[in-house]
């Protein structure tokens, strides 16, 4: 969502600021800003829409200072506007915000009651003027702060900067991320490492309720009891935080043409030497579980969708699938022979971290299957799996979503054996079965002229309908997400045998239809629902293999996919899902990396 990032440097900060702002652009904004204290005063330039326009405003109105914050803001409280922009500013306070104040209205009010002029619709301008106050009343900046936070109800990651202290920084979280950076003579604070990845790789991550004292030669860290403490420094390697689209038109292309690469390396990894045994740690055990609960948002939790199939068949073990935003606002009943597996990209979703937070201590135990490694997720589970999918900009997920199912798919072969269901034979066959995705996705993403021609018939339409059955089932709730998220076309997705159950009724000759149907054992009841739609006029988009497309007779909209075994078909499948996602954003000429409204990742709920 947000992003932040502060500095106290040897140089004039606003341009560092600027372009560390924009390697946070990935994660979404409306509007952006910058403040710094320049003798003593704090003057601050904000701009609407993109960072180009701040970047112009800079050209005409330059802003002096060696300690400055920046900020991308996506509008939660009041809508995009320069008013709105951060960083907020009153008396000698100026603050960057990523998160939610739940109490504003109830501060606002009683700030008001004092005297406070507001001048925004932000939850933000509540904590500048409440820092003010503090001060009014002789407090010491550091005070100030702590008696501020010590009043905000709900998530935040806060960045303070004051008048008359050029050498002083109030970093703080609680519920939204945020990173510290060492330099030589220089501290920085940022939303994630990659606002980070050129300035240092000596990083420590506040844990959930630290506030941090900076000035540029020390970091002093309270935790949320007020205890001085000492958090590690992580080096960071600068491969895993590099950003740029070498050579492709967008991010997203750049990621969905790495995964073949990205899953041999995760293969790499999880696989012993010799390529035949799964290497997870010793907490990741399945021998017990009574049954396993899945706990994501968005397109993660349609990989669990696919990965309740394969810990069902191959593990025989029970799975069920929670959106991470409802878990905890009902009673799920957990036990001690629970495990529960979390997965994010970021690893910092809020509405799954909190999911994680409510099991703590009630089931055996928790997994994480994360891209970040060093994200809160990732810390506070007791096994976390990192993807090794290095860093995904584009807001629409591609390359993270394969690497989840590969990770998913290995649990699941764990699972198998710890439960006995699964022999080591059978094992090993499945694991050889895994290495040929990398090749198989590669003749996958080898179809783009026909992929461009299919998304020049989807752009013309408002309504597109996925269908697919087992394994294909979430595969097309994927690629409706897709289409949805960067073309804005309204597309659903269903189960193909629902379809007499209602969907049908939306079928004419204006709906395209596309159907998964791989040659499996579910090919002839998939082909039979689509037939019934055929009948009704639709326009028919047909994904499948040669032996596929030879049963059920070309169509107008074909594409040919490798043959493979059920088990690996989701992995195939997804390229066309989101490949034709991409070509119809295109064609519509829509923000393929940064769609409107959207944020790469959900910090707050």
């Amino acid at each position: 969502m947000c992003g932040i990032v502060g500095i106290l440097g040897k140089h004039e900060v606003s341009p560092i600021i600027l372009d560390a702002l924009q390697r946070l652009e990935y994660r979404g904004y409306d509007s952006a800003g910058i403040a710094t204290v320049d003798d003593g005063r704090v003057e601050r330039r904000r701009a609407l829409g993109k960072l180009i326009n701040l970047s112009d405003l800079l050209v005409h109105e330059p802003l002096k200072g060696k300690a400055g914050i920046g900020h991308t803001r996506w509008a939660t409280h009041g809508g995009p506007s320069v008013a709105n922009a951060h960083p907020h500013h009153a008396g000698r306070v100026a603050v960057v915000h990523n998160g939610i104040i739940e109490n504003f209205r109830a501060l606002r009010d009683e700030l008001r009651a004092d005297g406070a002029e507001f001048t925004s619709q932000t939850d933000t301008e509540t904590i500048v003027h409440l820092a003010s106050s503090f001060m009014q009343q002789g407090m010491s900046p550091l005070d100030a702060a702590r008696a501020t936070l010590a009043r905000l109800d709900g998530a935040f990651a806060l960045a303070f900067l004051f008048e008359g202290e050029e050498d002083l920084m109030i970093a703080a979280r609680r519920g939204s991320p945020l990173v510290i950076g060492i330099g030589d003579g220089e501290m920085y604070v940022g939303s994630d490492a990659i606002a980070l990845a050129p300035l240092t790789d000596q990083l420590i991550y506040l844990e959930e309720g630290d506030w941090a004292a900076l000035t540029r030669t020390q970091v002093i860290i309270h935790d949320a009891h007020g205890k001085i403490v000492t958090r590690p420094v992580t080096r960071v390697a600068v491969e895993n935080t590099r950003v740029d689209k070498s050579g492709h038109r967008h991010f997203m292309a750049k990621e969905m043409a790495e995964q073949p690469a990205v899953l041999q390396a995760s293969l790499g990894f999880y696989l012993s030497a010799d390529f035949k045994k799964i290497e997870l740690p010793e907490a990741v055990d399945f021998k017990d579980a009574d049954r396993v609960i899945m706990v994501a948002c968005g397109t993660a939790h349609y990989a669990c969708h696919v990965a309740k199939y394969w810990f069902e068949e191959i593990a025989g073990v029970p799975v069920e699938i929670d959106l991470a935003s409802e878990f905890r606002y009902r009673t799920p009943v957990l036990t001690k022979k629970t495990m529960v597996v979390f997965v994010s990209q970021s690893g910092e979703t809020a509405d799954t971290l909190a999911a994680l937070r409510y099991v703590k201590d009630r089931v055996a135990k928790t997994i994480a299957v994360v891209n970040v490694s060093t994200s809160s997720i990732a810390r506070e589970v007791d096994a976390p799996l990192p993807l090794h999918a290095g860093p995904e900009i584009g807001v629409a997920s591609t390359k993270a979503f394969t690497a989840q199912l590969l990770v998913l798919a290995l649990l699941a072969l764990k699972a198998g054996m710890d439960r006995g269901q699964l022999d080591a034979v059978t094992c090993s066959q499945h694991i050889s079965t895994l290495q040929s995705v990398p090749e198989y996705m590669t003749q996958a993403l080898n179809h783009d002229e026909d992929y461009r021609r299919i998304a020049e018939t989807l752009a013309s339409h408002d309504d597109v309908l996925f269908l697919g059955r087992g394994l294909m089932y979430p595969l097309a709730l994927e690629a409706a997400l897709k289409l949805k998220e960067i073309s804005y076309i309204h597309a659903e997705a269903y189960a193909a045998g629902e379809l007499k159950h209602g969907p049908i009724a939306l079928i004419d000759k204006d709906m395209p239809v596309v159907v998964f149907a791989p040659r499996d054992s579910l090919f002839d009841k998939t082909v039979s629902n689509m037939q019934e739609v055929m009948a009704r006029g639709a326009q028919i988009i047909f994904l499948s293999d040669k032996a596929g497309h030879d049963k059920a007779g070309q169509s107008e909209h074909a594409i040919t996919l490798p043959s493979v075994p059920s088990f690996i078909s989701p992995f195939i499948y997804a390229v066309p899902a989101q490949m034709l996602a991409y070509h119809t954003a295109l064609a519509r000429g829509t923000d393929v990396d940064q769609p409107r409204n959207l944020a790469k990742s959900v910090t707050v709920e």
